[in-house]
């Protein structure tokens, strides 16, 4: 059957709130045609993708559950299928994965799971990906998106309502193992899900329970710990999910979705330090860590109401609200940062933090043909983001972050004309974006540490007076009008151009900047640091969708005057530096369906080149590669998928190019023997792995067998190879291969 993706509801970064127009229709059938369709709710309009100067990229239910068989959540999903996606660090924290170069926005049902002042990078693991129905991509930023994902949008959508009268569900048992079958490695997975529909009302309740035993290494060797940032090893996770609906007419529907979900670590391991000099990975023993250990909580609850044919256009709103508990663990008792001679002896305060998060949006958007003019499509709507967000200190009850509140207001409004029957199609839009970031006076920790050593200071890096000064805050205010535009042709169906320019918007990471500050007389009103990032974006694409062929083609092309790097410290704290990012990409994807029934082959390739300006006085001119803290490397996906019957298949590899870090920040460093960070020590060396993955529908259920690292390769992560080139701690190898046996069914 064919499948054509119809777009509803282009959920906004600021606020994004879907349409739900796959709660009303999540699969329908053209009556014309036959054929199915797919509401895509990452994108904010009734118009098909084809329509739109974008690109988007739909991981479907099996795809997405086969690929969490293999590596364990969501996130490792995406990375793995998209070329242009970092791959993970294996941890709790995505601190430094990104999408083209940049920070994506992760979402469920259009909800933000990021907190915009202070980003805990725990966004990617806030629900099972049991309840995920599919898996929805917009690759870089728009003005549509909003606030974040300059990116790109990885929009989890989660199960529709049920379709007939009666009870329903589905039912999960999972196994997993090292290579070795080791005690201390093996993991389980409990998921259920029921549904029931009478007449116009439904509910869909569920619950999912994983424990995560140790990961291990291609060697046997246990995987160290990052004990600070966390980590999903050795850990237990319960995940809740509701849903409840009412059909209030034939075309207006009210849904009630709410979520919560907990990853605890059972701290049951501390790390020891590895060698980078003698190539060997951080480990870990058993033993007990000090404090809790690493932890994250998420809650959410959103109301939507939607009419299909109000007025003759389509209506959407939602409100919602959502809190997150992030806990960071702790590895020493000297850790510089945190010490207070008022407090205690300075090298014998121990102190963890803790990042706490509450946002309340609403959403609104109403389309429509022009009356009298149907083939021009116009979208009016308004969206608002809260959020309020601190950093705390828990075991001493101070505060690292102070409380900040932000605040998003944004009109927008688009149009989508087409011409010569669809062959040529011009669309674009403004956004006003109104931000307001307030602050309250706050007095910065008095601890001695250290400044940060980077490409735009080398010189006197080292011990110095860290906080401990007072600083005024502040009501500082950013508006911008934000365009977008772009050209569509299709002279034949399936086969399209595009061209399209868009200007993205996103606030930098205010929590690092403003715990950083170092010097008196600073006010947060007139603090250029925390003024807002604006990227302009410019992408042309070429797409053809005819009979076994689907390839598409993209080059991009982005820039940011004021962007945001993560800048290592000595103490393994990431300072945030603002200077101008350019980057640029290009993606090639190609499937294929073979002749032999039910054989597909899948290739896809994605080259990133990004530079920032290193100089110490900013000149706007970009001279430096950006480092793996910011980009990732090219990659090629091979994979191979076969389908008969009750019985499926698939083999798939991802080649990670070696990269090499140039530019003037590097002959810098290089010139400076004093200078701890050396660009050098980062270079990439590369790396391949392969994954496979069978499944057999039986008539108790379907059987399925997954192994990561299928050929047991030894690696260093990408993240370890290319960031902290000095820290013994963080030199984490991958993986080794690893079974997961599970079984599954439907009633």
């Amino acid at each position: 059957m064919i499948r054509k993706f119809v777009a509803a509801a282009l959920l906004t970064t600021a606020s994004p709130f879907p349409a739900f127009a796959q709660d009303v229709a999540p699969a329908d059938t053209d009556a014309d045609t036959g054929e199915e369709t797919i509401i895509v709710t990452a994108a904010r309009t009734v118009l098909p993708p084809n329509a739109l100067p974008l690109t988007i990229d739909i991981i479907g239910k099996d795809a997405l559950d086969q690929q969490i068989a293999i590596s364990g959540s969501v996130t490792d999903a995406v990375a793995t299928l998209t070329p242009s996606f970092s791959p993970t660090r294996q941890k709790l924290s995505g601190a430094g994965e990104t999408l083209r170069g940049r920070s994506p926005l992760y979402a469920i049902n259009g909800i933000p799971q990021s907190t915009p002042l202070r980003d805990g990078s725990r966004d990617g693991f806030t629900i099972d990906g049991f309840f995920v129905d599919r898996v929805e991509l917009i690759f870089g930023s728009n003005a549509l998106q909003g606030v974040g994902g300059t990116g790109g949008i990885v929009n989890q959508v989660t199960v529709g309502a049920p379709k007939a009268d009666g009870i329903s569900g589905r039912a999960l048992v999972q196994g997993t193992a090292d290579n070795d079958f080791s005690k201390a490695g093996m993991g389980g997975k409990l998921a259920g899900l029921v549904q029931y529909r009478a007449g116009r009302f439904d509910a869909t309740v569920g619950a999912a329970y994983e424990i995560r035993g140790v990961f291990s290494d291609a060697k046997g060797r246990p995987i160290g710990l990052n004990l600070t940032q966390g980590e999903t090893q050795d850990s237990k996770t319960l995940s809740l999910f509701g849903r409840f609906g009412y059909e209030v007419s034939d075309t207006m529907r009210l849904d009630l979705i709410a979520s919560r979900f907990e990853l605890k670590g059972d701290g049951d391991y501390v790390a020891i330090a590895g060698s980078r000099t003698l190539g060997i990975p951080t480990s870990a023993v058993r033993g007990t860590p000090p404090g809790e250990s690493a932890q994250n909580r998420t809650e959410s609850v959103a109301l939507s109401l939607t009419d299909t044919d109000l007025g003759g256009g389509n209506f959407v709103s939602q409100i919602f609200f959502n809190r997150s508990r992030d806990t960071f663990g702790g590895e020493v008792a000297t850790q510089a940062t945190f010490q207070d001679p008022a407090l205690a002896p300075v090298g014998t305060l121990f102190d963890q933090s803790q990042n706490r998060s509450r946002k309340l949006g609403a959403k609104f958007s109403y389309e429509r043909g022009l009356p009298g003019f149907e083939d021009l499509t116009l979208t009016i709507g308004f969206d608002a983001l809260v959020d309020r967000t601190e950093q705390a200190l828990i075991a001493t009850g101070r505060v690292w972050v102070p409380p900040s509140d932000f605040r998003s207001l944004a009109p927008f409004g688009q149009a989508n004309l087409k011409l010569f029957d669809g062959k040529l199609r011009l669309a674009g839009g403004l956004r006003w974006e109104n931000i307001q970031i307030k602050i309250d006076d706050f007095h910065t920790l008095a601890s001695t540490t250290f400044v940060a050593c980077s490409a735009t200071i080398t010189t006197n890096c080292g011990p110095a007076t860290y906080g401990g000064v007072n600083v005024a805050g502040g009501k500082p205010k950013f508006d911008d009008v934000l365009i977008n535009g772009g050209v569509i042709v299709e002279p034949w169906d399936g086969i399209r151009a595009y061209a399209s320019y868009a200007e993205g918007f996103t606030v930098p990471d205010v929590g690092r900047i403003t715990r950083a500050l170092n010097r008196t007389g600073i006010d947060i009103d007139n603090f250029l640091d925390i003024s807002p990032i604006v990227s302009n974006n410019r992408e042309i694409g070429f797409e053809v969708k005819r009979g076994p062929l689907d390839a598409s083609a993209a080059y991009f092309w982005s820039s940011s005057d004021k962007g945001q790097l993560l800048i290592a410290r000595p103490d393994r704290v990431f300072d945030v530096q603002r200077l101008r990012v350019e980057i640029q990409g290009l993606e090639l994807n190609l499937g294929v369906q073979t002749p032999i029934d039910g054989l597909k082959l899948n290739i896809g390739y994605a080259h990133l080149d990004g530079r920032f300006d290193s100089d110490a006085v900013p000149d706007s001119k970009v001279d430096s590669d950006l480092d793996g803290a910011n980009i990732s490397p090219d990659r090629l996906n091979l994979a191979a998928s076969y389908a008969s019957g009750p019985f499926s298949a698939r083999l798939q590899t991802q080649v990670y190019f070696q990269r090499r870090f140039d530019g003037k920040a590097r002959a810098a460093d290089d010139a400076n023997p004093l200078h701890p960070l050396k660009l050098a020590d980062n270079d990439f060396g590369g790396y391949t792995l392969t994954d496979a993955s069978m499944r057999y529908q039986a008539g108790i259920g379907g059987i399925s067998l997954s192994v990561q690292n299928l050929f047991n390769k030894h690696y260093i992560d990408y993240s370890s190879d290319t960031r902290l080139p000095n820290d013994q701690l963080s030199y984490f190898a991958g993986r080794g291969r690893s079974f997961t046996l599970g079984w599954d069914s439907r009633f």
